[in-house]
């Protein structure tokens, strides 16, 4: 019996992801071809062929559905074994490396999956909410990392902790990368490898 209730819990979940994963897949193809502020809740149920409650019980609301798709441009588990791996590394500037690393994954991903944030409808007030939310958690993701290297008083001495995690954030934010790899075309090897040293040279000692 427990192997038999295993099993249809593995197959409910497996039926919940691929459910979530139409209804993202449709809103992006809605979003592309008519824009943001255009597309509404039955519109995307429609093309995901599922009812309009389910998309209200899964995201709650269409900016819940845009933020599903921001946040799968690298997904979860990916984004935790990287970071992982900066906590397990010893070497200072080895753990800046890897930091940058996540810096270029994260946003080579999403210049890939999200072509739809481009254009006038960035100016929509959902995406600038959206934006706040998502670097608000980036900052706070990023403290365990600088208060184990706080520990290990790898820093300038100048630098205070809270001032060492506002540098660490501004320098692997959205912006620089868009500076030179979208509007500068950079490849993105040369952006990360930029990143890396930067970092080592204005943070640590």
């Amino acid at each position: 019996m427990p192997k038999k209730r295993s099993y249809h819990s593995e197959s409910r979940q497996a039926q919940s992801q691929e459910t979530k994963n139409r209804i993202l897949s449709s809103a992006k193809i809605l979003f592309e071809t008519k824009g943001f502020e255009k597309v509404t809740i039955e519109e995307i149920a429609r093309k995901a062929q599922v009812s309009a409650a389910s998309i209200y019980s899964i995201f709650q609301s269409k900016r819940g559905i845009l933020l599903g798709l921001m946040d799968e441009a690298l997904p979860f588990e990916q984004f935790e074994a990287l970071v992982e791996q900066v906590k397990k590394e010893s070497s200072a500037r080895k753990r800046l490396a890897i930091t940058a690393c996540i810096a270029r994954q994260l946003y080579d991903a999403e210049k890939s999956q999200s072509s739809f944030l481009q254009g006038a409808s960035i100016l929509d007030p959902v995406f600038k909410e959206l934006e706040i939310e998502r670097e608000r958690r980036r900052y706070q993701r990023q403290k365990e990392t600088v208060e184990i290297m706080a520990r290990e008083k790898v820093f300038i001495d100048n630098l205070s902790l809270s001032k060492v995690r506002d540098v660490l954030w501004a320098l692997t934010g959205r912006d620089l990368y868009r500076m030179l790899v979208v509007e500068r075309g950079w490849p993105s090897d040369e952006y990360e490898k930029y990143l890396t040293e930067l970092l080592v040279k204005v943070l640590l000692s």
